[in-house]
């Protein structure tokens, strides 16, 4: 598995975000199984909101953003919850993104609530997912009560560690898997390809 190489997509801009200790938890255990991780923290780039007319080499730094995405091996998506659903960050990100940054890509999903579990903004990110035809890895991280999850920069209670170190074990290990024939969605889906 050395040369498995997993990227983590952190979706919070927050400076002392829960998200991105959490993130950072699952890289660490990708690593302790032999795997090379990078995060991609959206605070050092800069990206318009997504434009359909506008080419992703004239948006900021999309197109450095997809060439992260396409180098990954697994892709794990981590977001608070805002709204029901996952940040607008991550979904500009995500916009720019298409089939060649994610098609038959195993992908983690990672969430965090303020209040109870932010199930579904892990349902719209698998979502997003299934219609790029990536692989969303069935285990996943829901982070609820975000405000007592962290203590002194790791993560509190000693499930959701399990859970996070779990994710990125199984992100190493799925990294190869043999991905399922094409989704209805992928085939309805225009999406930012060839932007």
């Amino acid at each position: 598995m050395a040369d498995v190489h997993v990227v983590a997509l952190c979706g919070s801009l927050r400076d002392s975000s829960t998200t991105r200790v959490a993130l950072e938890r699952v890289l660490a255990a990708a690593e302790t199984v032999g795997a090379s991780t990078e995060l991609v923290d959206l605070r050092a780039y800069e990206l318009p909101m997504f434009d359909a007319d506008r080419d992703r080499s004239a948006a900021g730094d999309a197109e450095e953003l997809a060439a992260r995405m396409r180098e990954a091996d697994t892709v794990v998506l981590g977001s608070p919850m805002y709204h029901g659903s996952y940040s607008s960050p991550l979904k500009t990100a995500l916009d720019y993104c298409g089939f060649d940054e994610f098609e038959e890509t195993t992908v983690g999903l990672l969430a965090v609530s303020g209040g109870s579990f932010p199930v579904p903004a892990l349902e719209h990110m698998r979502s997003v997912c299934r219609a790029l035809n990536a692989w969303v890895i069935p285990h996943q991280v829901a982070i609820p009560n975000a405000h007592s999850a962290v203590e002194d920069g790791t993560l509190a209670d000693p499930d959701l560690e399990k859970r996070a170190v779990t994710l990125g074990r199984r992100a190493v290990q799925y990294a190869t898997i043999e991905p399922d024939p094409d989704s209805f969605e992928s085939d309805q889906n225009v999406g930012a390809e060839g932007k």
